[in-house]
């Protein structure tokens, strides 16, 4: 089998997992998102693999981001297999779009309030009781995060967003004892899970300085985990459940480009091998 791995370059995450392809038979090759073209009758220049895995989006305009996911439809559309599903990826990618659809799923997500502008922002800050965090629409690893506990820095913070004209994505912030879990999740299987505590922060990502233990989750943590993923069609996902104070999880996100730097050591899971095992010719 012959697969793509869909890429800015040639990072950790892609040498991983064209070592594992080699390792079991296959050729998979990094190819830049950017260099990739199509055309009419039905071609385009990834028609010569068999699979394609979709490692990360680069930065680019509206028009290059959408003609790249028309890309990834048309493939799927021949036939090829696809990682993740193109339209699991469009909903993943927007936080709000992804909790829409857990939160249509009955799944219990995070109070959430979306605005544009900073006075409906500084209404939702009041709503959500004063202590929210503002984060990114796109956004992963828990980059670009902020939490807000101060009526005259939200006011900055959302005058500032505004003039940036970014969507303004606001939560309640969750009171948790410092740590989460991951659950990866793939083809309708938790093949591994991590409880991640926080390193001096509220934010509990190993790549904000986190660390990582291995866990086997309960049948209830494991049917929120799966019914997730399902929600937004993911077949490979990441699946973030943070604890309430009043007891359970609320699902914080689902990454349908989730990293394993920190998962594969931490569970003993090759990852890589097993999402290369998940890709049989269609």
């Amino acid at each position: 089998m012959k697969i793509a791995i869909l890429s800015s370059g040639s990072g950790w995450h892609v040498r991983d997992l064209v070592r594992a392809a080699d390792a079991l038979g296959h050729r998979a090759e990094p190819v830049d998102f950017r260099r990739v073209t199509a055309s009419l009758p039905n071609a385009t220049s990834l028609d010569a693999y068999d699979a394609v895995i979709v490692r990360t989006m680069p930065p680019g305009s509206l028009e290059q981001v959408v003609f790249r996911m028309d890309v990834l439809h048309q493939l799927e559309a021949a036939g090829r297999r696809v990682l993740n599903p193109p339209r699991a990826l469009e909903i993943c990618v927007d936080k709000y779009l992804a909790s829409a659809r857990l939160d249509a799923a009955g799944l219990p997500t995070p109070a959430t309030i979306v605005c544009q502008d900073a006075e409906s922002a500084m209404t939702a800050f009041e709503t959500l009781g004063g202590d929210i965090v503002v984060k990114p629409l796109f956004g992963s690893e828990g980059r670009g995060m902020v939490r807000v506990s101060d009526a005259e820095i939200a006011w900055r913070t959302f005058r500032t967003l505004e003039r940036l004209q970014t969507v303004l994505y606001v939560q309640k912030f969750i009171h948790h004892p410092g740590w989460d879990l991951r659950a990866f999740v793939l083809n309708g299987c938790v093949r591994g899970a991590m409880r991640r505590y926080a390193r001096k922060d509220w934010r509990t990502n190993v790549a904000q300085g986190g660390r990582a233990e291995k866990i086997t989750l309960t049948p209830e943590e494991e049917a929120l985990a799966l019914a997730a993923s399902k929600a937004v069609g993911t077949i490979a996902a990441g699946i973030d459940l943070l604890p309430r104070p009043e007891g359970g999880y609320v699902v914080l996100e689902v990454n349908a480009v989730p990293g394993w730097r920190s998962l594969a050591p931490t569970t003993g899971i090759d990852v890589a091998a097993e999402i290369v095992r998940s890709l049989p010719i269609k």
